[in-house]
């Protein structure tokens, strides 16, 4: 299977806050990677724990899925910076001051792990000896 994204757009935090909570969860598998979102305290933990959900309802509607969610496991995941929203804020004597509010573009990538190898499991030396006779 190739992968499956989603992607979320116009969120309304900095694409640096987003990359903290997107490096946590790279690379893991699906389940642990929901349960580090749903246990996180940052806010924008709720907006990756979505397009995480939608990535895998992606993965199961192609037709080459394999069938087992399980084996799923986050490929890629990062933040793009977005638009910026720029306001003005008044400051002492008549000055003003800008207001940057940053949004950020959201990709999380899943795919399917490769079924393990029996070579992968026997131990180095035993390979070896085997490949040997």
């Amino acid at each position: 299977m190739a992968g499956a994204q989603a992607t979320t757009k116009y969120v309304r935090t900095s694409a640096q806050k987003a990359g903290l909570v997107l490096d946590q969860i790279r690379g893991a598998n699906v389940g642990r990677a929901l349960a580090t979102l749903q246990f996180s305290r940052k806010l924008i933990a709720r907006d990756i724990e979505k397009a995480l959900r939608s990535a895998i309802a992606n993965a199961q509607q192609r037709p080459d899925f394999g069938g087992d969610v399980d084996r799923l496991y986050v490929k890629a995941c990062f933040a793009n910076q977005g638009p910026s929203m720029k306001r003005i804020r008044p400051a002492p004597m008549g000055r003003a001051f800008r207001v940057v509010k940053r949004m950020a573009h959201l990709t999380v990538e899943v795919a399917e792990r490769p079924a393990k190898t029996p070579a992968a499991g026997i131990p180095r030396a035993r390979r070896r000896a085997q490949a040997a006779e």
